[in-house]
């Protein structure tokens, strides 16, 4: 229970905020949160204790499962680490205000989310955090809630990434209908089959996607960049855009060799991978650049993840990490020179040489390694990469998948060497940049906000020359979590390959994408929305259009209305039903005594009365007839419980209908011109007909003993009563009888509520000030 200890203390920073403490002790809570989730994935992976669950509703099998294999161990670790190094960044960055304070408790709850999400044993279990770290991300790109683009931003996220969800949701029932298991390792041993296997492979397929930002869902990715660069940083390294590879990687063994599969994976994962790349390539705003820089590498985490071939596991596992590293320090390091010179114009970022030299050469070093330049970890995992899909993807799939990632890595060369242009380049300009906070000035002289918010950007990059310089070691740290992934994914890493096919693409790949990035500008283009935003804006507001017309055609205010359209619907609904089942096969009829032929034939005509009468207080006298004839039927059929209940509702209904007809006309009101009678009077046949007709029909289609003789039996032996009624309201359905007293109760309210005000505004309109 370590790993759902440590899930849970990251709600204790959060709460200590709130309860008004020290912003110091909310920060330092959270450092713990993530200490202790770290610390715990270690212990319990040392231990050999992989797998634990919590029980949520054990009658129905539901609970919270997690398992603590090597590829938990190492994106737990991610999470946590990288998180206390954001933390540690975002206390320089910010200043003392409520923005603080709501990021450091949103930041926690985040960070435990993902923690949870990463150590997921079960597609249920998944799907619990998922939803939570799109709420959490919602919060963090919309911190600045003053902003507009921030606003905007976090609600095209959430509802991408929440479409993504419910997908994921459908694919997750699918599969316990299917399987009756969403447990990854039981799926993996078992790999499903079938149509309904395909539809969820299909659901889980679209909720990662959109998750991590693939072709067509990726248009919200670089949007996210109103968030504050602590945010971003966070996001895009180690978290929110992680987790649909993370699905991939654990789905991927039970799901690869399914039709259409390898298919969807390649051609969104690369066409992701361009469209990601040439967008880094054209921004000129440098945090944008890393978005969308992000984007292509996401791509190439998804086709390395989830084409299934081993090898090709491994390669995109040592990415993920390797990503996660240098884009941690791109991102803080943008954020550290935007700190210093207020400004991330690519055409600007030329004077951080001056003012924060070590800032912008530690992220020369992290771009270095975002470009496979060797000996950088990001040359070695690439290179990994390229030699998976070149010699251990077989097909038409992964010639496609080859292509796109050398094309791919081209442009995001490019995009490597502008931002490496820029930061060693003069500045031509100076353009002040929004990100989500305002000025940063008032920590500008302190000595330990400048470790801070240079130390993580230095740290990053000589994590990935350290890393890439012993790639070996690196490299059976990966195979421990790629086998845990699948047990055949296991190989090396080396910084020297040696010469072959491999070697010469990266050669390629690194002569063409800096004659791109040489040749390209670093000035600003005006470029419009993407089509992708504009087509989600349209989609949004024509939504929220259509809901408007639509509220306005069925919400009219006429209760006739209103009854018409519930009758109408049920009467299509019971009529469907009736034709369904059609000859209509019921028990045999019979009129009984002659006593309760008369009650019926007497009831029927009051029903009849009270349609014709044209008076009020006649109809409700009229209502109250039927009523009673039904009770002196249940007395006659044995079953005097019913019989009274129904007498002492039907009495208190009339009671109610003399009280609230004092504050109405005599008559009733005009026929409504718009509906034509006889269609009025066809929906009301229709829905008496059909009613009694379909419970004649279902009392008929018993295939099995009735539940009655069960109540008998228990309401004797086990709740001691004879009165089979009284126990069954008492006992056995005691809280549905506290819900329907709950309910009779605030109705009983409303009623007098609405008499005693309908009474006083008759006195005030009588002479003299009395009733009328």
């Amino acid at each position: 229970m370590a790993l759902v200890t440590a899930i849970a203390a990251h709600v204790l920073p959060g709460l200590l905020l709130l309860l008004g403490v020290r912003r110091r002790t909310g920060a330092v809570a959270a450092v713990a949160a993530c200490v202790l989730a770290a610390t715990a994935a270690v212990a319990v992976a040392q231990s050999g204790g992989t797998e634990t669950s919590v029980r949520w509703i054990p009658s129905l099998g539901l609970g919270l499962s997690f398992r603590m294999d090597g590829f938990a161990v190492l994106m737990v670790l991610l999470v946590s680490v990288l998180g206390i190094v954001v933390l540690g960044f975002a206390h320089a960055y910010f200043d003392r205000d409520g923005t603080y304070a709501r990021f450091v408790g949103v930041f926690t709850a985040f960070a435990g989310s993902m923690t949870g999400l990463v150590a997921s044993a079960d597609l249920l279990t998944m799907f619990v955090f998922w939803e939570l770290t799109s709420i959490c991300s919602f919060l963090l790109i919309g911190l600045n809630d003053r902003s507009a683009a921030a606003r905007t931003s976090a609600v095209r996220a959430l509802l991408t990434t929440g479409a993504g969800g419910l997908c994921l949701l459908a694919g997750t029932v699918l599969l316990q209908v299917a399987e009756g298991t969403t447990s990854f390792a039981a799926l993996a041993a078992a790999p499903p089959d079938g149509a309904l296997a395909g539809a969820a492979a299909a659901m889980v397929l679209l909720g990662a996607f959109t998750k991590s930002a693939q072709v067509p869902f990726h248009f919200w990715l670089p949007g996210a960049m109103a968030a504050p660069t602590p945010v971003s940083a966070y996001l895009h390294s180690a978290t929110m855009v992680k987790a649909g590879v993370v699905l991939l990687a654990r789905t991927a063994p039970a799901f690869s060799d399914g039709e259409g599969w390898r298919w969807a994976i390649v051609v969104c994962g690369g066409a992701t991978i361009v469209v990601g790349a040439l967008a880094a390539l054209r921004e000129t705003d440098a945090k944008l650049l890393l978005a969308q820089s992000t984007v292509s590498h996401l791509g190439v985490l998804v086709v390395l993840v989830g084409v299934g071939s081993p090898v090709a596991t491994f390669a995109g596992t040592a990415h993920l990490l390797a990503h996660a590293v240098f884009k941690a320090g791109l991102f803080l390091g943008i954020g550290s020179i935007d700190h210093a010179i207020g400004s991330r114009e690519l055409s600007d970022l030329g004077r951080a040489r001056r003012v924060a030299p070590f800032a912008a050469w530690a992220t020369v070093g992290a771009a270095a390694s975002m470009a496979g330049i060797p000996p950088m970890l990001g040359f070695v995992t690439k290179e990994k990469g390229l030699a998976a899909l070149l010699d251990h993807v077989d097909g038409p799939e992964g010639v496609v998948a080859l292509v796109a990632m050398a094309a791919g890595s081209v442009f995001s060369v490019a995009a490597s060497i502008r931002l490496v242009r820029a930061l060693l380049a003069r500045p031509v300009t100076a353009h002040a940049t929004v990100d989500g906070q305002g000025g940063h000035d008032g920590h500008a002289g302190s000595r330990l906000a400048a470790i801070l918010l240079t130390g993580p950007v230095m740290a990053a990059a000589a994590a990935s020359l350290v890393a890439g310089l012993a790639a070996p070691a690196i490299g059976r740290v990966v195979a421990s979590a790629s086998t845990a992934v699948d047990p055949a994914a296991t190989s090396k890493l080396a910084l020297w390959p040696g010469f072959g096919a491999v070697l010469a693409v990266s050669i390629a790949i690194l002569a063409a994408g800096t004659v791109v990035g040489l040749r390209a500008p670093l000035t600003r283009s005006e470029r419009g929305a993407t089509a992708g935003v504009r087509a989600f804006d349209a989609t949004y507001d024509g939504t929220l259009a259509l809901a408007k017309r639509t509220t306005r055609a069925v919400q009219s205010g006429s209760l006739p209305t209103y009854v018409a359209v519930v009758a109408a619907v049920l009467a299509v609904v019971l009529g469907v039903a009736v034709a369904s089942g059609w000859p209509p096969e019921g028990p045999s009829l019979a009129w009984g005594t002659p006593l309760e032929a008369f009650l019926v034939l007497t009831t029927g005509a009051f029903a009849l009365a009270v349609v014709a009468v044209p008076v009020r207080f006649t109809a409700a006298f009229l209502l109250g007839g039927v009523g009673l004839g039904v009770s002196l039927l249940f007395a006659l059929r044995g079953a005097p419980d019913l019989a009274l209940t129904q007498l002492l509702v039907e009495t208190l209904t009339i009671v109610i209908f003399l009280i609230a007809l004092r504050a109405m006309p005599r008559r009733f009101a005009p026929s409504v011109r718009s509906t034509p009678r006889v269609v009025r009077t066809t929906v009301a046949a229709a829905v008496g007909i059909l009613v009694p007709v379909v419970a004649w029909m279902s009392a008929g289609a018993r295939t099995a003993p009735s539940v009655a003789d069960q109540y008998v039996a228990r309401s004797v032996d086990e709740a001691g009563g004879r009165n089979v009624v009284n126990v069954i309201l008492v006992d056995f359905r005691g809280w549905d009888t506290m819900g329907e007293i709950t309910v009779l109760a605030v109705a009983a309210l409303g009623v007098a509520n609405l008499v005693r005000v309908a009474g006083g505004r008759r006195r005030r309109q009588s002479p003299g000030g009395e009733a009328r």
